[in-house]
């Protein structure tokens, strides 16, 4: 104990003054002196603290445990977690809101209940799983695994609450997965119980039946209340399978009337095991994660903003993945209002923003793209109004001018006018509460960025992160004026880059540093669970995690981060060319907004590139207008109409000719076929985050790939 202790007011206020960091000094990057070492670029620091990288806001706050309990102090009568009411025709109504001191009793009722239906179990054994399953204040060690599976919702939240309160590790299932792998990561964690949404329980009992090693799962707790005929069938078909069934507020009854206290963890308590899907096909590894990684990326976020009892927050990217983890953990360390969709089906995204009217929208690039689509068909491109399309097309014109210029303080540039023009459109879509976007998971297209920026008036911070760095750990400035790069190296961890000179990227490159981005610090991990090969594999002997993402560092500006390509993902053609697919496919997405799937091809056999496409049904039909001038709605038509031999060429030169200054010819794609949704989840071709699985991918495509090798390139009798 310190000789000296501070009050959480006094802390507050402390914090208050501190944060956010300023953008001068944070948005900056400098390199360590005398850190430059052979094959290597120097290691770079945030310029906020250049000698130390930072752990926590306060000695204090140093779990996920003492930044809510801090956080509750200031926020016990705010409000917490909102679903919408649904009405009796079916539709949805507003925001019906429980406050954090529900919250909290909530959480201290499920975990005590958790306890009781586990320690009380009739299909409890003397395995070594179970005998560590029983509540112990003085625990040494892990704890069992506690599994959660469900679609965004406040039980999920509430399930990670209580996991923290009482150093419960848990891990995460979701939908996309697919019963496979949902199945290895039960065998493997040996998890005891698992809360699930009510449509996931018989696909829990039916993995056990299929499975020898999950004797260990005895319990399911539904988050849907369980008091009907069904579900006195679903009890009895769970007891047949040796699992005890209840819902949630069963278990909270038992909790409140066998009441446990929290047990606080440390920093080095296990919070989540987050398994990652890949891209290889094999089995996804479990990256463990400790409250000091998790604190340390919630320090990142705070220092980029700090505003204690103004946030409400949506919360509709998958819980399963560490973004939106992050995301939540953060909401409830500040009070935020943290609203829920109506359901699994992203298709009512647009109208719960419109009720909950959120003051931040975390997004990820497929979003952006249909909300600029959506955006410009109804402004810019709107031609049946030519007042409207005319207004719009100067208003957004002007503010993409104006963030253009050099902004070292990071605001936005005013205009008198246009700002009332472009503030009614945000307010007519929905989003006249937010006040910045941030975007994440996967690379997107600077033009995106300075269009939605421009004409939403409002910020956009292009972040990157991955579940081994508990999410974010660098991000651009919201109105950076040359939208691309992902910023400068965050104040909890620190990078350099690894020379790659089987790609031509070295340290000593002409336009700044690149090679293989590498990371250390208190926000990245240390191991994959139960897998220390593929630990070891991880990470170099000074202990830099390689993440296999290049990336540049732009000297000539504050020593932003560039990530464009994949250390492993590139191939030799026929000549001797070696070409880096992903960062092809990037620039093709970037450059033509009518595509919004692309997968290259290539091999030594053959000298040139080849494609699979997938349209974006909201702009393809205007291209085609615009292009063939034709009008072509119907879904069939238009693959019909695009994959026609002569038609595909003439599409296949505009998609070469929006790249040629970007891409040499050898990069370039001579042959395509047409699609609309080729790349889904359910094909197993891309991950729950749309990351290309190049090895299956090519193995499902392999005929359309052979198809398109004996058509020929289309372009040998054009210039490239």
């Amino acid at each position: 104990m310190s000789l000296i202790q501070e009050t959480p007011e006094r802390i507050f206020e402390m914090l208050k003054e501190k944060l956010p960091l300023e953008s001068r000094l944070v948005d900056k990057a400098v390199a360590v002196p005398g850190s430059e070492e052979k094959g290597h670029s120097p290691v770079y620091r945030n310029a906020y603290s250049p000698d130390q990288l930072i752990t926590k806001l306060h000695p204090s706050l140093d779990t996920l445990y003492t930044l809510f309990e801090f956080g509750y102090k200031f926020s016990e009568n705010q409000k917490a977690f909102g679903v919408r009411e649904k009405l009796p025709d079916g539709s949805f109504g507003k925001y019906q809101w429980q406050d954090y001191r529900t919250i909290k009793q909530r959480r201290n009722n499920l975990g005590s209940g958790i306890f009781f239906v586990l320690e009380n179990n009739p299909f409890r054994t003397k395995s070594d799983i179970h005998q560590n399953l029983n509540y112990d204040p003085n625990r040494k060690g892990d704890s069992f695994i506690l599994t959660i599976f469900s679609h965004n919702r406040p039980e999920w939240a509430l399930a990670d609450l209580t996991s923290i309160a009482y150093s419960i590790t848990n891990t995460a299932l979701y939908d996309t997965l697919g019963p496979n792998t949902s199945r290895y990561i039960l065998e493997l964690t040996e998890s005891p119980i698992v809360l699930c949404s009510r449509e996931n329980i018989t696909k829990l009992i039916d993995l056990k039946k299929q499975s020898d090693k999950m004797v260990n799962l005895i319990v399911i707790v539904s988050m849907d209340k369980l008091d009907g005929t069904d579900d006195a069938r679903l009890k009895n078909l769970a007891a047949a399978n040796q699992i005890a069934l209840f819902d949630f507020e069963h278990v909270e009854k038992l909790g409140e009337a066998n009441p446990l206290a929290p047990i606080p963890p440390t920093p080095d308590t296990k919070f989540t095991i987050s398994f990652t899907s890949g891209t290889t096909g094999a089995n996804p590894k479990g990256v463990v994660l400790t409250h000091e990684n998790a604190v340390a990326g919630l320090v990142f976020r705070y220092g980029r903003g700090f505003d204690p009892g103004s946030v409400r927050l949506y919360s509709f990217l998958p819980m399963a993945h560490i973004y939106e983890r992050s995301n939540i953990q953060y909401a409830l360390s500040v009070g935020a209002e943290i609203g829920f969709p109506q359901g699994k089906s992203p298709l009512t995204m647009l109208d719960d923003v419109k009720e909950l009217q959120p003051t931040g929208l975390a997004t990820v690039p497929r979003i952006l793209s249909k909300l600029e689509a959506g955006i410009k068909a109804n402004t810019i491109n709107n031609n049946e109004k030519p007042l409207v399309k005319y207004l719009y097309t100067k208003a957004i014109t002007e503010k993409m001018r104006l963030q253009a210029q050099a902004n070292e303080d990071d605001t936005n540039s005013s205009h008198l006018f246009y700002d009332v023009l472009l503030n009614a459109l945000r307010k007519k879509m929905g989003l006249g509460s937010v006040k910045v976007m941030s975007t994440g998971s996967s690379p997107v297209s600077p033009e995106t960025i300075k269009f939605l920026k421009a004409a939403l008036n409002v910020g956009i911070s292009n972040g990157y992160g991955s579940t081994e760095s508990f999410a974010g750990f660098i991000s651009s400035k919201q109105f950076d004026h040359n939208p691309g790069s992902i910023g400068a190296i965050g104040v909890t961890a620190e990078c350099r880059l690894k020379d790659i000179p089987e790609m031509n990227y070295t340290s000593k490159d002409a336009e700044g540093p690149r090679g293989e981005l590498l990371l250390r610090g208190p926000q990245i991990f240390k191991e994959y669970y139960k897998n220390p090969e593929a630990t070891a594999e991880a990470f170099d002997k000074d202990g830099w995690f390689c993440t296999g993402d290049v990336a540049r560092i732009d000297t000539a500006n504050n020593n932003q981060v560039y990530v464009f390509d994949r250390v492993k993902n590139f191939f030799k053609l026929a000549q001797g060319e070696f070409v880096t697919p992903e960062k092809i496919e990037n620039t093709y997405l970037a450059a033509n907004p009518h595509i919004q799937q692309i997968f290259v091809h290539g091999n030594s056999l053959e000298s040139y590139l080849v494609g699979i496409i997938g349209l974006d049904p909201t702009t393809v039909g205007g291209y085609i207008k615009a292009k063939f001038n034709d009008e072509i709605n119907d879904p069939n038509d238009i693959l019909r109409f695009l994959n026609d031999p002569r038609n595909k060429k003439e599409f296949l030169l505009d998609l070469n000719a929006a790249v040629k200054d970007q891409l040499q010819g050898f990069e370039r794609l001579h042959n395509v076929e047409i699609y609309f949704n080729p790349l889904t989840i359910e094909r197993e071709v891309v991950t729950p985050t749309q990351k290309i699985r190049r090895p299956i991918c090519t193995k499902y495509f392999q005929d359309n790939l052979n198809k398109m090798y004996r058509e020929g390139s289309l372009l040998r009798s054009e210039k490239l």
